[in-house]
């Protein structure tokens, strides 16, 4: 595990302390490592939006069947072909 170094002023020390304090947190590190954890989810949440958003703005979408599936087959297979010789 890696090790970082913070500085904070004695105001948000403060604050750190009382969080581990009453969010019953064992340590900084483990206040610290939550608060990353929560912005990574944070993060994933607002990309998965911003994709859902733009597969709805894409269009009405369109069935796919064996059939679909089949002719991406087909077609993968002409393009290999193609590029092997």
């Amino acid at each position: 595990m890696a090790t970082m170094n913070i500085s904070l002023t004695d105001p948000l020390k403060q604050f750190v302390d009382e969080e581990v304090t009453q969010g019953g947190y064992s340590s900084t590190s483990d206040y610290v490592r939550d608060l990353i954890r929560q912005r990574q989810r944070q993060k994933a949440e607002e990309l998965l939006r911003r994709l859902i958003a733009e597969g709805l703005a894409s269009g009405p979408g369109v069935p796919v069947t064996p059939a679909t599936f089949e002719r991406t087959r087909q077609d993968l297979a002409e393009r290999l072909d193609r590029e092997a010789d």
